[in-house]
């Protein structure tokens, strides 16, 4: 079967960093605030791709550098070269900047979000699109597409946002485009916790690496479940989640923990 190492991942666009099984993505081009080109989508989008062959990787930190997460596209190498393709460039780029989410959504491992300052247009899309997301007390998070005259559905906002702060909020930011405090953030649950800017990234390497010390297989297991039952009937739902509780009952890890519960121990999974 094809393996890959996280190693063996070098991209030239953003920082990447493998440690202790888990893998660090920094965006970094802190003078402009971190935004994304055309190169660094199509980069992330494949090394999303990758993780899928990964085993040595059990949980992703996406992280932005210099006190910023992601300001967007970046306006000189993206939106100026959108304003002179035709439908079929404009269609070719969209759809790409729709499989990097894609990518995100359906790698195994679980992706956590370490968000300072500016997290802006794709930058909010990137934080939205991971599994939990910690912030900075004052970083400050804009869907603004409809500022710079584009609809607010974009790579997937209209899907995935409504389900994470209901349709009322997501609707509202949407359409206005405006900012999302750091405190409405965390009481609208986008947020699982902030924290003390400068501190925000510690705070997600700590989840990330009791995550990936956990039952590894099962949390994918659990990531793919939380997609698939998006749009499926509570029946439907109720046998994929059968069959997935099924399949993780035969791993070694279930056998693990009933052994450490007998011993009164805690117990120590491996992922298979």
């Amino acid at each position: 079967m094809y393996k890959l190492k996280g190693t063996d991942i070098k991209p030239q666009h953003f920082d990447w960093k493998v440690e202790d099984r888990v893998a660090t993505v920094t965006l970094n081009r802190p003078e402009r605030k971190n935004p994304l080109t055309l190169e660094s989508y199509a980069e992330l989008r494949d090394t999303f791709h990758k993780l899928q062959y990964v085993d040595d990787v059990k949980v992703v930190v996406f992280t932005g550098a210099g006190g910023n997460f992601c300001s967007g596209g970046d306006v000189h190498d993206i939106i100026g070269p959108l304003t002179k393709m035709d439908m079929g460039g404009l269609l070719t780029f969209t759809r790409m900047t729709g499989d990097f989410v894609k990518e995100m959504r359906q790698c195994p491992q679980p992706i956590i979000a370490a968000v300072e300052g500016v997290c802006a247009g794709a930058g909010a899309i990137i934080a939205m699109s991971s599994d939990l997301r910690y912030g900075s007390e004052d970083c400050k998070t804009a869907f603004l597409f409809t500022r710079v005259g584009l609809a607010g559905c974009d790579m997937g906002a209209c899907a995935i946002l409504p389900r994470i702060i209901g349709q009322g909020r997501a609707s509202e930011l949407l359409y206005t485009g405006r900012t999302m405090s750091a405190q409405e953030g965390q009481t609208w649950g986008f947020y699982k916790e902030l924290a003390p800017a400068g501190s925000v990234l510690a705070k997600a390497q700590e989840v990330a690496k009791s995550l990936a010390y956990g039952p590894t297989f099962a949390h994918a297991m659990t990531k793919k479940c939380l997609n698939q039952e998006w749009s499926v009937s509570i029946e439907q739902a109720l046998e994929i989640e059968a069959e997935a509780q099924a399949i993780c009952m035969q791993t070694k890890d279930f056998t693990r923990a009933y052994n450490a519960f007998v011993a009164k121990q805690k117990p120590v999974f491996e992922g298979n």
